[in-house]
């Protein structure tokens, strides 16, 4: 049995963790805690940039849920993140699925898949602007060969947020299926030959098997999806600037209208931290899940 270590070898031995560790507590202490409680601190005060600030306590968060602007932005962002999630799993899961089965080109057809992904997303904004277009937009024309009336699309307070999804969906599909083919990849092969040989069908195999066996990635895929819908700034501000009127404001334009465009440093700052406590929400409620579900 080795010999106690003296009592003050110990607390020098523990002294010695705080030097590796301090460099790293500064740094996140200036990059992340410092800015959030500057942050917190500056939403209670009425402060207008070019103007003495104001303590108002809890103020610009009564103002916040009262303003029907505001609450329309919030309605906004749950219906566009709704719609950016569930579209790019569904075709994404899909995807691949497809790519999973071995057929001919199947390595340059999954590389062309991906693609998309790769693009920056103002560039990709900037191309559908012009798709969109009523009269001159390839859109259109691609629903006139079908035989469609032409669409509005982001000029149309009703259809704007679905057609933004659109591009969503266009852009981060491969994301959801590169996830998902990677859990395909690691799936065990014993189950499919036991439930072959006992006459399941495809679809079976798929409902019964793959899906359970794959679920936990799709959820992973829905997480990063959600939180990337959440915060989607680039893509809406360059295709609509939150119109038409403000049919595709999310919380994202409307704190850079107060904080730009308006200055009211407070207001913007207490819509900050409302954001982030919807956002930290969300992604708590999708990783507890995740946790507590007992996947079969």
């Amino acid at each position: 049995m080795p010999p106690a270590r003296p009592a003050r070898f110990l607390a020098r031995r523990r002294r010695s963790y705080f030097y590796f560790i301090a460099p790293t507590l500064v740094v996140v202490g200036a990059v992340i805690i410092f800015p959030w409680l500057y942050t917190l601190w500056m939403s209670a005060f009425d402060w207008t940039i070019g103007s003495a600030a104001h303590y108002v306590g809890l103020g610009n968060y009564e103002k916040l849920f009262t303003n029907q602007r505001f609450g329309e932005a919030v309605l906004h962002t749950f219906y566009f993140t709704a719609l950016a999630v569930a579209a790019p799993l569904v075709l994404g899961t899909a995807a691949a699925m497809i790519f999973h089965r071995e057929f001919p080109f199947r390595g340059m057809l999954r590389g062309l898949f991906i693609m998309p992904m790769m693009a920056t997303p103002v560039a990709v904004a900037l191309v559908w602007t012009m798709m969109f277009h009523p009269q001159q937009g390839v859109l259109n024309y691609l629903l006139s060969l079908i035989g469609l009336p032409p669409s509005l699309w982001v000029y149309s307070p009703t259809v704007v947020i679905p057609s933004l999804v659109l591009v969503e969906v266009w852009h981060w599909t491969p994301l959801v299926m590169l996830i998902v083919l990677g859990g395909l990849a690691a799936l065990p092969t014993e189950p499919y030959e036991s439930a072959r040989l006992d006459g399941a069908s495809e679809w079976q195999l798929f409902r019964f098997i793959t899906l359970p066996l794959v679920a936990p990635f799709i959820l992973v895929a829905a997480v990063i999806r959600t939180i990337d819908a959440l915060k989607t700034f680039d893509t809406i501000y360059v295709i609509t600037g939150g119109g038409p009127g403000t049919a595709s404001e999310t919380i994202n334009l409307y704190l850079y209208l107060q904080a730009f465009a308006f200055y009211n440093i407070g207001t913007a700052s207490a819509v900050v931290v409302v954001f982030f406590v919807i956002v930290l929400a969300l992604a708590l409620l999708l990783l507890h899940v995740r946790e507590k579900t007992k996947w079969t």
